[in-house]
C-alpha cells in the first residue's frame, strides 16, 4: 500500500512523518481531504476538511520522500464583550500586546525551489499573490531561516479578494503579523518576531503597545474608536509570548463595511458571516453604554449597510444588468494575468477579463467576477418565484 491510486505520495513515509496510521493517510487522499496542488506545484499537497490535528489549509511539501508541513493559520476567536473576554482569556499573564488587524487577505510565504511562493488560507498557491510577494520580502530571510514561515496580510485597492482604500496604498502591499516554525506551527514571541522582521526591512502591522490587563479594555476601546473613524478593521490582542491564543476585536464601521459588500451579493454570502456581524453590533453597543443618539447612529449605519446595497442589486438586475465584483490587478509578467484568471476559473467562478493596460514596466488588468447565484435568485424573485 505504498501509493494511493490518486496520488504519488509514499503513504508509509507520510504516515511515519505525521505519526498517523498509513490507512488514515490513504483515507484522507481517497476522500479528497489531502489534495495535490495545481500546475508546477505538484509536490505540494493541501489538507482540507476533516484532517486529524491539522488546521484547514495546512500544506504538506514532498521533497522526494522527506516532508515539511506549513501549518494553516489558526482560527482566531473574537471578543464580543471586550473587558470580560480579556479577563477570562488572559488571566494567566499581566499584560497583552495589541496590534492592528488589517483588512485584506492573509497568505503564508516560504521559499520553494529558490522562489518565494504564497499560500492562501485554503492552502492553494495563488499566482497573483506569488508574483506580488517577490516585491515585498527579502529572499535572504528564508535562506537564513529555512525553518520559518512568514504570515501576513495582503491589502490595498488592487486586491482581488478585499479591495480597501483605507490604508493610503496605491496598489497592493504586504504586512507581516506572524512568523511561525514549519512542522509545529509554534509562533515566535511578538517582540522577537517584530525585531526579526524589522531586521530584514519587512512591513509589519502596527503595534499599539503592551497594556496591563486591568487597563487594557479602556485603551483598546479608544484605539477601536479611532480606527473606526479611519475605516480600518480592528485589533488583534496577543499574549506577548504567543503561548495563549490571541483574540480579535473589530470596529463597528468594519462590520458594516463587510455587510455592505456581502448584501450586494446576498445569495453568495454565508448566513453565519452575515449574522455574526449583526450580533457583534449588539454586544459592542451594550458594552459601550451608548446614549440614545449614539445608538441611533449605529442603527442607521447597520441598517443602511444591509438595505442600500441589496436594493441597488435588485434595481440593477431589474434593469437588465448583471451584478459583478470588479477589481484590478497589477503585475510585471503579463502571463500572470492569465494564470490568475485560470486559477479563479478552477473554483467555478464566472470571470471576465477586461482591458489590459501597460503602465511603465507593469501591466494593469481589469477583471470582472460575475456573481451568478445572486443574479439568478434576484431575477427569479422579480419574476414571481417564492422564497424557500
Amino acid at each position: 500500500m505504498k501509493n494511493s491510486r490518486n496520488s504519488e505520495l509514499n503513504i508509509e513515509k507520510v504516515a511515519e512523518f505525521l505519526e498517523l496510521p498509513p490507512s488514515k493517510i490513504s483515507d484522507l487522499v481517497e476522500k479528497g481531504n489531502l489534495k495535490r496542488n495545481w500546475d508546477e506545484y505538484y509536490d505540494i499537497y493541501r489538507f482540507q476538511g476533516h484532517a486529524p490535528q491539522m488546521e484547514d489549509g495546512t500544506v504538506l511539501i514532498d521533497h522526494h520522500g522527506t516532508f515539511e508541513l506549513v501549518r494553516g493559520f489558526p482560527k482566531i476567536k473574537r471578543a464580543m464583550l471586550l473587558e470580560p473576554a480579556l479577563l477570562n482569556n488572559f488571566s494567566e499573564i499581566s499584560s497583552v500586546s495589541v496590534e492592528e488587524k488589517m483588512n485584506g487577505y492573509n497568505v503564508r510565504v516560504i521559499e520553494f525551489r529558490e522562489k518565494l511562493i504564497a499560500f492562501t488560507r485554503s492552502g492553494h498557491v495563488c499566482p497573483y499573490s506569488t508574483e506580488r510577494i517577490q516585491n515585498f520580502l527579502e529572499p535572504d530571510f528564508f535562506r537564513e531561516h529555512p525553518d520559518l514561515v512568514v504570515y501576513g496580510e495582503m491589502t490595498g485597492p488592487e486586491n482581488p479578494y478585499v479591495q480597501k482604500e483605507a490604508y493610503g496604498i496605491e496598489s497592493l502591499d504586504f504586512f507581516v503579523f506572524d512568523i511561525r516554525y514549519k512542522n509545529t506551527g509554534e509562533a515566535l514571541p511578538v517582540h522577537r518576531r517584530r525585531e526579526l522582521a524589522g531586521k530584514y526591512g519587512f512591513n509589519q502591522v502596527r503595534l499599539f503597545g503592551d497594556f496591563r490587563i486591568n487597563s487594557a479594555s479602556s485603551k483598546i476601546t479608544e484605539i477601536i474608536k479611532e480606527l473606526g473613524k479611519k475605516g480600518r478593521e480592528g485589533v488583534v490582542i496577543k499574549d506577548p509570548a504567543m503561548v495563549l491564543q490571541p483574540m480579535k476585536y473589530t470596529c463597528s464601521e468594519s462590520n458594516c463595511s463587510d455587510l455592505k459588500q456581502a448584501f450586494k451579493f446576498y445569495n453568495e454570502a454565508g448566513r453565519d458571516y452575515l449574522y455574526s456581524r449583526v450580533i457583534r453590533e449588539g454586544f459592542q453597543s451594550h458594552e459601550w453604554s451608548e446614549n440614545e443618539e449614539e445608538f441611533r447612529e449605529r442603527c442607521l449605519r447597520l441598517g443602511e449597510s444591509i438595505l442600500l446595497p441589496m436594493k441597488k442589486t435588485i434595481e440593477q438586475v431589474e434593469s437588465g444588468e448583471r451584478i459583478s465584483d470588479e477589481f484590478r490587478i497589477r503585475v510585471k509578467d503579463r502571463e500572470t494575468i492569465f494564470k490568475f484568471r485560470d486559477y479563479l476559473d478552477r473554483f467555478g467562478l464566472y470571470v471576465a477579463l477586461g482591458e489590459i493596460e501597460r503602465k511603465g514596466d507593469e501591466y494593469v488588468a481589469e477583471i470582472k467576477k460575475v456573481n451568478k447565484s445572486t443574479n439568478d435568485k434576484t431575477l427569479a424573485m422579480l419574476e414571481g418565484q417564492l422564497w424557500s
